[in-house]
């Protein structure tokens, strides 16, 4: 028996249905209906949100107010880029809880070794079950912890995206978007419909945290091809050898071999397709390969946009640990705004004399080599008379002094330079060109960031944390919150990789997480909605940048309420308050998602 059910979508209809009698040959057996719902019903909220935003950033772009488009208004700018992020990360997650209910080898009762889980779960667990295909009805199977993970984590993003994209979608429309006149509202009415039906946000992250808590965990690694299995052979046996070796050998090898940024062209690298980057870091990852600091970003500008004599002086050094690096690029003037630079640099005999102060620069007390933007023509426009220099960190004129963070830690140093002489082969491109080649750089920079994204404060962290301590009902909820996003984020990443591997496009891939340093089409990630003028790896990057530093922020504060008198988390929750100033302010990632992909206009 069905009765209509009270709703606001108007294209919907809804009702309550009573069984009351069904045939035995009608009976479908135990189906996880409430986990599937779930998940259409995010992937349905997911295609309104897209629509919002889409159609949103297209007004924003026409629509003229005060004499310009209001796309150009940073306000409204930095709404509609959220929204972009917000679609994105409800995306990842759906994604991932549509795979991971696809995956036959996820059915059955298991779970996790070292996994108990709690009464809550257990019951849940009972009431969701799927049956094997050929078994009878009676004789089902329960969807493992992880798949119930997965949904989970959907549950609580998926349909709320619809519903906040499809409410900015509105505020950016304005009065139009009000009215009947034209289609918003019933996108927005859409998306409380799917919420509605989806189930409460806040109950799916209370399973999320149930599950957490007791140490379920989502493995996040991409499904490689067939013809991927001599690759691996091969990896492994090199892998292998290179476990079996005393730890200076290794480090050598790891240098020589080409391991330490594998998708470098030969000597430096070992020019590897997405395919093998993926399987090299799956293969080693227990055999810590060198952490380069400054020189992860610094190498590959120097590879692409070097001479063959930078390349054999600098290289084999920063490979073996010898070189360390810092970047002189920030200045108290020029920080966001980094083309503003004013340091100048004037050419003398056999090279040039630069002066000027940079600050924010990490490891500088340490560095022997720093990579250093100057203006060398200051009549051209800022971005055209720059150039990108090598300076010796020890050279006469070079002062550094130390500045002390809010967490007590000296990572940050101001460096004053007082005509110091660096000679024309430490010119890295050509006079004038060092944006292009800055460009190069601070996209690995970002890369780097997004794919580093809150050490010692993720989601898994918080879990470790709070599964030792008791938690109010609110408190529960939160973690599971936090949870999800944490999952996502990491489900973005994969979905990343994928994306590469199916495109075959170079780059570098860092912790498993594929990115172009050619800022090639970038495909799923953050070009969804509506595809900008200008995608790539900036974009990509910025996405997961933006959200693992506002989540690690998030979980340090959460982590820090919990237990304030604890030492780790007292420390974290002051070191966090930085990752979303470096590499790029919060306020310009959204400028970069919101110009690159979808194409808003530029502030004048």
């Amino acid at each position: 028996m069905a009765e209509p059910a009270a709703g606001v979508d108007l294209d919907r209809d809804l009702c309550t249905v009573t069984v009351m009698d069904v045939p035995r040959e009608r009976v479908l057996g135990a189906v996880p209906v409430r986990e599937l719902a779930a998940v259409l019903l995010g992937a349905d909220a997911c295609g309104v949100a897209a629509w919002a935003v889409a159609t949103a950033s297209e007004y924003a772009e026409v629509r003229e107010q005060f004499g310009r488009p209001i796309g150009q208004f940073q306000g409204v700018k930095h709404r509609l880029a959220a929204a972009l992020v917000t679609l994105e990360q409800a995306r990842a997650a759906v994604w991932d809880a549509a795979r991971a209910l696809d995956d036959p080898g996820q059915h059955g009762v298991h779970g996790q070794p070292g996994v108990t889980l709690p009464p809550e779960v257990r019951l849940a667990e009972e009431a969701t079950t799927l049956p094997p295909q050929g078994q009878l009805a009676g004789e089902v199977a329960a969807l493992a912890p992880e798949v119930r993970l997965a949904v989970g984590v959907a549950g609580v993003l998926g349909a709320e995206a619809g519903v906040r994209c499809a409410a900015d979608a509105i505020q950016v429309l304005g009065g139009i978007g009000y009215t009947f006149e034209h289609d918003a509202h019933r996108y927005y009415r859409r998306a409380l419909s799917d919420r509605m039906v989806a189930g409460d946000p806040g109950v799916w992250a209370d399973e999320v945290a149930a599950l957490a808590l007791a140490g379920v965990r989502r493995t996040m690694e991409p499904d490689l091809p067939e013809d991927a299995a001599p690759v691996r052979d091969s990896v492994r046996a090199h892998a292998a050898s290179l476990r079996a070796a005393d730890p200076s050998e290794r480090r050598r090898r790891f240098a020589e071999e080409g391991w330490i940024m594998p998708h470098l062209p030969e000597p430096w690298g070992r020019g590897a397709s997405p395919l093998e980057q993926v399987i090299i870091h799956e293969e080693f990852r227990d055999l810590r390969r060198p952490n380069l600091g400054i020189g992860a970003w610094a190498v590959p500008s120097i590879v692409r946009h070097g001479t063959r004599e930078q390349r054999e002086r600098f290289l084999p050094g920063t490979f073996a640990g010898e070189i360390v690096w810092c970047q002189l690029f920030s200045e108290p003037g020029a920080g966001s705004d980094l083309a503003g630079l004013s340091t100048r640099a004037v050419r003398v005999e056999g090279g040039w004399t630069l002066t000027g102060q940079k600050i924010w620069t990490s490891l500088a007390q340490y560095a022997h080599w720093g990579i250093c933007l100057a203006r060398t023509s200051p009549g051209k426009p800022k971005h055209e008379g720059i150039t990108y220099f090598l300076v010796d960190m020890a050279a006469p004129g070079v002062t550094v002094r130390p500045l002390k963070e809010i967490n007590g830690d000296e990572l940050f140093n101001e460096v004053f330079l007082d005509d110091v002489f660096v000679p024309d082969e430490q010119v890295v491109g050509e006079v004038d060109g060092g944006w292009r080649v800055a460009r190069d750089t601070l996209s690995h920079e970002r890369v780097a960031l997004g794919d580093s994204w809150g050490p010692g404060s993720r989601h898994t962290d918080m879990a470790a944390f709070a599964a030792r301590l008791p938690l109010r009902e609110a408190q529960r909820e939160q973690a599971g919150r936090l949870w999800a996003e944490g999952q996502a984020i990491s489900a973005l990443g994969l979905r990343v990789t994928l994306a590469q591997l199916a495109t075959g496009t170079s780059g570098g891939m860092e912790s498993g997480v594929a990115t172009s340093s050619r800022g090639g089409k970038e495909s799923s990630v953050a070009t969804g909605a509506r595809g900008g003028k200008e995608s790539g790896v900036a974009t990509a990057s910025s996405v997961r940048k933006l959200l693992g530093m506002r989540h690690a922020q998030a979980v340090a504060e959460f982590c820090w309420a919990l237990a304030p008198a604890d030492p780790y988390w007292s420390r974290m929750i002051l070191t966090t308050r930085a990752f979303t100033i470096g590499g790029g302010t919060t306020e310009v990632q959204l400028n970069i998602i919101a110009e690159r992909a979808l194409g808003l206009p530029r502030d004048p």
